[in-house]
């Protein structure tokens, strides 16, 4: 497999996409999100790298799900108020406003 800086624009969504849904498939019924951050498909998304950050939010504004971990993980920030945290929709609020103000577009 290419190296990520070797990808296409294309490839990189594809590939995205890809790993979303074997993350989403892998992680079954548990309801552990520390287990599903361990996953082999949300790992390799975070080994993409920052690229992947506008395409996590967008991810995020489509269908709010715990790729919140990720994001940290490579911003190394953490916008979500002590209000929002454990509510995944006000979560998604707090890291989309984020994503704007910091101009990433999606």
């Amino acid at each position: 497999m290419a190296t990520v800086e070797k990808l296409s624009r294309v490839e990189l969504i594809a590939r995205f996409r890809d790993l979303v849904s074997q993350w989403k498939a892998a992680r079954g019924h548990s309801s552990s999100i520390n287990s599903w951050t361990k996953l082999p498909a949300y790992r390799a998304i975070v080994d993409l790298g920052p690229v992947v950050i506008p395409l996590l939010l967008r991810e995020l504004e489509k269908e709010p799900d715990h790729w919140f971990w990720a994001l940290k993980e490579l911003t190394g920030e953490n916008p979500v108020t002590p209000e929002a945290r454990g509510n995944v929709v006000e979560m998604t609020k707090c890291w989309i406003e984020w994503g704007k103000a910091k101009g990433y577009r999606w």
